[in-house]
């Protein structure tokens, strides 16, 4: 099958051969989107009042501290803070009443606003519109293209939360034969790898006992590395 424009990333994340080709994906998207927000259009008015509106989340935070643009972040941080501080106004005058008073949660509004846009984050909902229709693609490929299915043959499996969502996502979206064949095939490589990953960690462990100091590390050096990629999606340096 020729390849498209919105096929390109999930071809590309199934070549890295990575402990979840889900991750891949996830991470190049959180990396465009960091890049994004970062370059010049943090001084677009329309993209600057979404971030105003929405601010970040913790982990993306942390993130855009480490991106190396320090006055991009202190005009995205100023303008968004002059946002909070006018809408915490308002919220403010509003007033609150006595615990025992409280009918509902809108009784104290400047708490249920700041909350609220706690949990909020931009670079979350921009991810967030993508995301899924990678997972789609994975599938629409898995029935229609035979390359893509070797690909998909032969990958380390997936984390724990990925896993998970492929086999959801499947129930919607392939008929009641394709469905009983993804889902076997993917528990296979599911439980398969971490069968691998495990024996890879025992090794590590092992080579820490100095009876066995100058056994070779096999396939285990970066085992912690890959082992957090299966249980926490999170993809270390080494990956």
């Amino acid at each position: 099958m020729a390849e498209k424009i919105y096929t390109i990333p999930v071809n590309e994340a199934f070549d890295k051969h990575s402990e979840c080709p889900v991750c891949t994906m996830y991470q190049k998207l959180e990396d465009d989107a960091v890049s994004f927000v970062m370059g010049p259009s943090y001084m677009e008015e329309d993209i600057r009042s979404e971030t105003n509106e929405h601010g970040f989340c913790r982990d993306h935070m942390k993130t855009l501290l480490n991106a190396k643009n320090r006055l991009g972040l202190a005009l995205i941080l100023k303008t968004h803070i002059d946002e909070q501080l006018n809408q915490a106004q308002k919220e403010a005058r509003k007033g609150i009443k006595p615990k025992s008073l409280l009918k509902k949660a809108e009784d104290a509004p400047a708490g249920v606003w700041a909350l609220k846009k706690s949990r909020e984050c931009y670079l979350c909902n921009k991810i967030n519109v993508m995301f899924p229709r990678y997972i789609d693609t994975i599938l629409h490929l898995y029935k229609k293209d035979p390359e893509f299915r070797k690909k998909y043959e032969s990958c380390k499996g997936f984390c724990q939360e990925h896993y998970g969502l492929l086999v959801l996502k499947a129930q919607e979206k392939l008929s009641k034969e394709e469905l009983q064949e993804f889902f076997t095939l993917t528990t296979k490589l599911y439980i398969e790898n971490l069968k691998r990953l495990s024996d890879d960690l025992e090794w590590f462990a092992v080579k820490y006992d100095y009876r066995f100091k100058d056994e070779p590390w096999k396939n285990s050096k970066d085992a912690i590395e890959r082992g957090v990629v299966k249980t926490n999606s999170i993809i270390a340096s080494s990956e």
